[in-house]
């Protein structure tokens, strides 16, 4: 196997590490906590048509339309001269799964090697992967990169709500960088506040409460699907912006849920296979840890009583029981079907279904899976989307029109 430029301990001080973008909500907060330790992050926002040109230089055309679009954020980035690249890195995701975006590290450094051998590629993961580099997560940055993400998941749902809805145009928008401001203060401070979940949990529904609504009635639509397509609006064509420009709600799933996803899909294989180890139990140990968590947040939700309460993960695998098997965990597996059985119990029948043209699994759990889920729910408006390099924005924004003229209320 080839050398490739390692993320040093001395790079921690020298080296800005780029970010792709995906979830600005979340992703802001989750940079303030690496800011804490010393790192220095920025997360992209170049979005143009370049972005994709640079990926189709990079990575052949078949390969996952999320891996060309990280890729091409970055190579788009490096070559606008805005970074010296003696003094950058860059971080990409692993699941560790069976899924291609395991292996999206190794094309980004092949295309790296081109142009820029010196730039190092930092993986974040949780699965034990790339133990030779020095970015490295400790148990205490787990643990808030974990409130991160439940706070990310309550201002993304608060803020889509009121944004749909709000007389007095932006003010959504000034609430969801107030606590933004905030949160990440916290965070890259290392203050301890962020553990003061109800507290804060109450304090932003409240403040997203007093925000003054219409009572107009709208289609509210569900978005699901693998999930860079799903929350990245460089990959979705701004699929959220579009909806409320058509005078919809859009109601996006928690990103916990696919966090969650992940750590019970160890443990439930093990069971299955009749296999355990000490990292399936290790595993179970963490979700119920998580799971904890999420019930303190519906609940504070519920009691608040302005918004619509987060799916419960253990209901959602009870639905999952009815289509599919959990052992199906090859992309987003059974998640996909059980979040739109979620969607459409729970009054939002109508969802598009967002995949990668060349994503497989996607188009077996997701695609594969509506019949069913139209059958148990005769009033889902299902759609599925795909989004590749030759796939154009009007032809998905027209689909998506088809399906919003056929929308019940």
């Amino acid at each position: 196997m080839p050398e490739y430029a390692r993320f040093t301990e001395d790079m921690i001080k020298t080296h800005t590490i780029l970010v792709p973008d995906m979830l600005p909500i979340h992703f802001k907060m989750l940079i303030a906590i690496f800011e804490a330790k010393g790192y220095k992050l920025e997360l992209l926002r170049n979005d143009s048509r370049s972005v994709v040109d640079e990926g189709l230089k990079n990575v052949h055309n078949d390969a996952c339309y999320p891996a060309l679009l990280v890729i091409g954020q970055f190579m788009d980035a490096l070559k606008s001269g805005r970074y010296d690249p003696d003094k950058t890195a860059l971080l990409i995701t692993q699941t560790g799964g069976g899924c291609r975006a395991s292996n999206y590290i190794h094309l980004l450094r092949k295309a790296v090697a081109k142009n820029y051998p010196q730039i190092p590629v930092v993986s974040l993961n949780f699965s034990g992967l790339e133990k030779d580099s020095a970015f490295r997560i400790t148990a205490p940055m787990f643990m808030q990169m974990l409130y991160a993400v439940l706070y990310g998941d309550l201002l993304m749902t608060c803020y889509n709500k009121c944004r749909a809805y709000e007389i007095n145009k932006g003010e959504s928008k000034k609430m969801l960088d107030k606590w933004h401001r905030r949160l990440c203060n916290i965070f890259r401070k290392g203050s301890k506040m962020f553990l003061k979940t109800k507290k804060i949990y109450r304090d932003i529904l409240d403040d997203f409460a007093s925000i003054q609504l219409s009572g107009e009635k709208k289609i509210r639509v569900g978005i699901v699907g693998e999930i860079y397509v799903k929350y990245s609006p460089l990959a979705n064509n701004h699929l959220e912006d579009f909806l409320i420009s058509e005078g919809c709600e859009p109601v996006v799933p928690s990103l916990l849920e696919f966090v969650m996803y992940c750590a019970v899909a160890n443990f439930n294989n093990a069971k299955i296979y009749d296999h355990p180890t000490k990292s399936s139990v290790f595993n179970k140990i963490g979700y119920k840890l998580i799971y904890a968590k999420q019930k303190e947040l519906i609940n504070v939700m519920k009691e608040q009583g302005s918004f619509e309460p987060l799916h419960d993960f253990e209901h959602l695998r009870r639905l999952a029981d009815k289509y599919i098997n959990q052992g199906v965990v090859m992309g987003e597996g059974w998640l996909i079907p059980a979040e739109m059985a979620a969607l459409a119990k729970s009054g939002v029948e109508n969802i598009i279904c967002t995949q990668p043209f060349g994503c497989l699994p996607n188009h077996i759990v997701a695609k594969g899976m509506s019949r069913a889920i139209k059958e148990d729910n005769p009033n889902a408006n299902i759609v599925a989307i795909d989004y590749d390099p030759g796939a154009t924005r009007v032809n998905q924004e027209n689909r998506i029109k088809l399906m919003l003229a056929n929308a019940r209320l």
